[in-house]
């Protein structure tokens, strides 16, 4: 691995921690109980774009679990892990098919995140009347990947072009 993937990974594994915790002191003032804006999504999408799949896909995991062991607990894992991972078919998917911009892609992330997370829930309590709360999730997931769509949008411009493997 060169040195500039290599800092590339630790500049964005750093700045997704920072925004996990900085998510995390914002306190719960949203209709939606459990909404959370999602910024540490910024770091999978602009892998996405300034790196590839694979490294997008690891970045995913391990921000997942370090930020899981570092603010959460292990039912915190695996909803997010649930949803991140949904989240990143949905946007890899939806880069690879050419058809949504930056923040098209972020829709999609955020959307699936959420319908993932609704997914376990609704398996682990085994109740299936939470998807109830799911038009309120998508809602959300939709703001909240157009913030990460921007965001993302303006840190990819930010850094150097794509390395060539």
């Amino acid at each position: 691995m060169k040195g500039r993937k290599i800092a590339l990974y630790g500049l964005l594994t750093a700045v997704a921690m920072v925004l996990s915790y900085m998510e995390a002191q914002i306190p719960a003032f949203f209709v939606v109980p459990g909404m959370k804006l999602g910024l540490t999504n910024v770091v999978v999408l602009t892998a996405l774009y300034r790196m590839d799949r694979r490294d997008a896909l690891f970045l995913n995991l391990a921000r997942i679990v370090l930020v899981g062991f570092t603010f959460g607990n292990l039912f915190s894992m695996l909803y997010s892990l649930a949803g991140g991972l949904l989240s990143f078919l949905a946007m890899a998917a939806g880069k690879k098919s050419g058809k949504f911009s930056m923040v098209g892609v972020s829709v999609l992330g955020g959307v699936a995140h959420n319908l993932g997370q609704i997914l376990v829930a609704m398996a682990v309590l085994e109740n299936r009347h939470l998807a109830w709360y799911l038009p309120f999730l998508l809602v959300s997931g939709l703001a909240a990947g157009v913030l990460v769509g921007v965001l993302g949008g303006q840190l990819v411009k930010r850094l150097q072009p794509k390395e060539k493997a």
